[in-house]
């Protein structure tokens, strides 16, 4: 089979159309599709022959953008199995078959029915079958081929990153890159000039050029200057078809800035300045502005400023305010239009940075002439010193003059100064001033040892402008004289032993005088000769504003004298000298070998009871020794084992313990004692102890008498007999236990039952004589013995 492509019939395009038919003969010539066997069709044997040519077809081609009412023929299929009868055919399958493309399945015409676009795709892929019309069956292999889309020149160049903003230095050589811009032609570049793009430059000439290949941006001229002008505007065109005549174009604008380098000098507009500064501008305050000029921007505009010659350098400074780029004047010193009236300076202004490439344009400062004219203001007097320090004595009379203070107008009209002193509401007032002469007084008496510094401020005004005010500050020392006596530092405590030896040193004092020092120390210590020799203690002074008070004798005894008086003398150094007297107070105590204080007064206490410190050791020990006893009892007594459990069915007499102490002959009224008087009574209690006994109790008063006439003896050994002959007892002996202590005691009873109602002919006398500690023990057996006696 056969595809044939058609001539191009749009007039338009009838080059396009040669050639793409010389392309289709030159390189699309028909291929040929052999193969060694056929296909073994419906049951025939297999034939082995000379393979033959099967499909003979070319490339197809469609141009893109079709716009006319017909279809586009595209090409023709053809078998050779097709003898023109209309016996064969044609199958059209694959990518847009049916939709985009169809064929006559008589004649084998493929015809495009819509306009196809080549950069949304630029080719099919399809497949083409011939097939038998009456058998359906097919006559040759199905073929794959493919129909490309053939560009025209439908789209424009565009630059895809525009607008472009950038900047290039100003100054910059001839050439210098700027910026490469680039174009794209969505059209096919391997076909034709569709998109072969060629740039050029419609503004920004002659300022800047453009390379037609590259795009890339230089500038065109030498020393652009941003003072000049700063901002360019270039429009760049990309053109396609090579820049030939048709061709589509686009374009773009590029905003191009010169950027600032220092190529400029500062400049001060003038020359010359003049400045008004009045006499009474404060130190270190601004007095005036000046700047110098620079046509350049950011950190090549900045400078410094500094004075470089002129009369008035150690009077003003200038610095550099770096957000305005000023200089700005200070006062370093005070002025005075009286003394000097004006002064000249010469200011520079230089940069900060330089640029050497540049340096040609330089020098990069500037040079200017200021005239400061000082201006005569009315001025407050001014002191003769800017502070005054007087003295004056204490206990001084009352107007005795401190000091005198002095103020002038400084002011050429020279006029008269009056003072005064400014107070606060506080102060207090101990001092005046003479309002014409500035001289200052005392109104009251001075005391050092109260207030020693005084502080005032004295102000000064002058008669014709009394609104105008200066101050000075004044301060008045107050001198000592000798006008308090010497006293003790402290109040002493002073302690002798008893067992001191003559000329020990008991205590060291000092002293205190409330003077200055030219009048207080050195002390002198000694006793009132006026008085006679103390017996007992003497006073040794040290040289040292101290002094020893030693013993004159050996030992000293409390019960004697416990505190002895000192009186003593002390003068101070003072002309002329003072002097006070004072009276020590120095205890009696009793001391260890060591010289450590054991007692003073409390041991006295003790003596007085008649109690020696070994006595009361003594008593202390044995009353920790009786606590410890009285503990060591009642843990034994709870700690004491019980009886074993005995069984309910044991009816033997058990012994019930109760840890309560008796209450002595109260305890005759608790229970009744006669039964042990008398154990004949209880024959008529009898019963047995291992059973319940069944007994009819006799009323109380019809067995007292019985009970008195039986002994308690003769009763134990009746029950002895009867628990030995009773055969319905347990066969076991049992302790049976009564309270009966016995005859023949030779020492009597101990018990105290009915103690109460026995004589004794104890002598208790003699506890009188143990002392007062048995005192009271003694008085109350004196009581009893009284009362017994009565």
């Amino acid at each position: 089979m056969k595809i044939t492509s058609t001539s191009c019939i749009c007039p338009v395009l009838v080059c396009l159309c040669f050639v793409q038919r010389c392309y289709g003969t030159a390189h699309h010539s028909s291929i040929k599709v052999t193969r060694n066997q056929t296909k073994h069709i419906e049951g025939e044997t297999e034939v082995h022959h000379r393979p033959k040519r099967g499909w003979v077809w070319n490339q197809f081609f469609v141009l893109e953008e079709h716009m006319g009412p017909d279809p586009q023929y595209v090409g023709k299929l053809h078998s050779n199995s097709d003898k023109g009868d209309g016996s064969v055919k044609y199958i059209l399958t694959g990518e847009g078959a049916g939709t985009i493309f169809i064929i006559d399945d008589t004649t084998g015409d493929i015809h495009s029915t819509k306009s196809l676009d080549r950069e949304q795709k630029t080719h099919y892929v399809l497949h083409a079958q011939a097939i038998d019309r009456r058998t359906n069956k097919p006559l040759e292999p199905e073929s794959e081929f493919i129909i490309k889309v053939q560009d025209i020149n439908d789209n424009a160049p565009k630059f895809t990153d525009g607008p472009y903003i950038v900047t290039v230095p100003e100054m910059s050589d001839m050439g210098t890159s700027v910026l490469q811009v680039t174009a794209t032609d969505a059209d096919d570049p391997t076909y034709g000039n569709s998109a072969r793009v060629v740039y050029s430059i419609l503004q920004g000439q002659p300022y800047f050029s453009v390379d037609p290949k590259t795009g890339v941006i230089r500038t065109a001229l030498h020393n652009m200057d941003r003072e000049a002008r700063e901002h360019y505007s270039v429009v760049i065109q990309a053109k396609d078809m090579a820049g030939q005549v048709g061709g589509l174009s686009g374009s773009t604008t590029v905003n191009i800035t010169l950027t600032d380098v220092n190529d400029n000098p500062p400049r001060f507009p003038q020359k010359h300045y003049q400045l008004y500064v009045p006499e009474s501008a404060q130190v270190g305050s601004a007095v005036g502005k000046i700047k110098a000029n620079d046509a350049d921007t950011g950190s090549n505009a900045d400078m410094t400023y500094s004075i470089i010659n002129g009369d008035g350098i150690g009077i003003f400074s200038i610095s550099t305010d770096k957000e305005t780029r000023e200089g700005i004047l200070s006062l370093k010193k005070p002025l005075n239009y009286e003394k000097k009236k004006s002064y000249t300076l010469t200011i520079e202004g230089a940069n900060t940075h330089l640029d050497f490439r540049f340096s040609h344009l330089g020098p990069f400062k500037d040079a200017t002439m200021l005239k400061i004219i000082v201006g005569d203001v009315d001025e407050p007097p001014l002191f003769s010193m800017p502070s005054y320090v007087m003295e004056v004595y204490e206990n001084a009379k009352i107007g005795t003059v401190v000091g005198t203070v002095l103020a002038q107008d400084p002011d050429s009209a020279n006029s008269l100064v009056r003072y005064f002193i400014d107070y606060s509401a506080e102060d207090d007032r101990c001092f005046n001033i003479d309002a014409n002469t500035g001289t200052i007084r005392t109104t009251k008496v001075l005391d050092r040892e109260e207030t020693p510094w005084y502080n005032i401020t004295v102000a000064a005004s002058e008669n014709d402008n009394p609104g105008l005010l200066s101050h000075v500050t004044v301060g008045i020392r107050v001198l000592d004289v000798n006008d308090n006596p010497p006293e003790l530092a402290r109040e002493y405590d002073i302690v002798v032993c008893e067992n001191s030896k003559p000329g020990q040193v008991i205590h060291t004092i000092s002293a205190i005088d409330r003077d200055d020092f030219a009048n207080g120390p050195r002390f002198n210590f000694f006793l009132d000769e006026r008085l006679s020799v103390n017996p007992n203690f003497t006073l040794k002074d040290n040289e040292d504003n101290t002094a020893s008070i030693l013993t004159r004798r050996r030992r000293f005894s409390r019960t004697i004298q416990d505190v002895y008086y000192l009186p003593i003398m002390i003068s101070d150094g003072g002309i002329p000298s003072l002097s006070s007297s004072s009276t020590l107070t120095v205890r009696v105590c009793a001391c260890e070998r060591d010289g450590r204080v054991r007692t003073c007064h409390a041991e006295a206490f003790l003596s007085s009871a008649g109690l020696s410190t070994g006595a009361l050791i003594a008593i202390l020990l044995c009353v920790v020794i009786l606590l410890a006893i009285v503990v060591l009892f009642i843990t034994l007594r709870r700690s004491k084992k019980e009886p074993l459990i005995i069984s309910e069915e044991d009816v033997r007499e058990n012994v019930v313990t109760y840890d309560d102490e008796g209450g002595g002959e109260e305890d005759t009224e608790a229970f009744d004692i006669t039964a042990l008087r008398n154990p004949s009574a209880a024959e008529e209690l009898k019963y047995r102890r291992d059973i319940r006994p069944e007994v009819k109790l006799t009323p109380r008063h019809q067995t007292l008498s019985t009970l008195e006439s039986i002994d308690v003896q003769e009763f134990i050994k009746q029950k002895l007999v009867e628990a030995d002959l009773d055969p319905s007892v347990p066969p076991y002996d049992s302790l049976q236990t009564y309270a009966y202590e016995g005859q023949r005691s030779e020492a009597g009873s101990i018990s105290s039952l009915d103690s109460a109602t026995t004589q004794s002919d104890q002598d208790y006398h003699y506890l009188g004589d143990w002392g007062p500690e048995f005192k009271k023990l003694a008085e109350l057996y004196g009581e009893i013995e009284s009362e017994r006696t009565t």
